[in-house]
């Protein structure tokens, strides 16, 4: 449970970063749609969107790693024993 909230709270972070980033403020209000309902429309179903692809992106890191880590746990046994029966 803890390893998900920690997942959460750090897509949301990267998201509230990118969502600041691409306000319209930064390019002194060149692209501001016609609607603000449907500006603030588009921001709010890309934020969400931009959250989940994200933690789902950490989610994926980590199961790579995991079996990543394991691969490497039976090279090392493999030739531990390999070594053992040789001599």
């Amino acid at each position: 449970m803890g390893q998900i909230i920690i997942d959460v709270t750090l897509s949301v972070v990267a998201c509230v970063a990118a969502f600041l980033m691409s306000l319209p403020f930064w390019r002194q209000h060149e692209y501001w749609a016609e609607s603000q309902t449907m500006w603030q429309v588009y921001f709010s179903i890309g934020f969400i969107l931009s959250v989940y692809v994200f933690f789902i992106f950490l989610r994926c890191l980590r199961t790579l790693f995991l079996h990543d880590a394991v691969e490497k746990g039976y090279q090392v046994n493999s030739q531990s024993q390999e070594k053992a029966g040789g001599k």
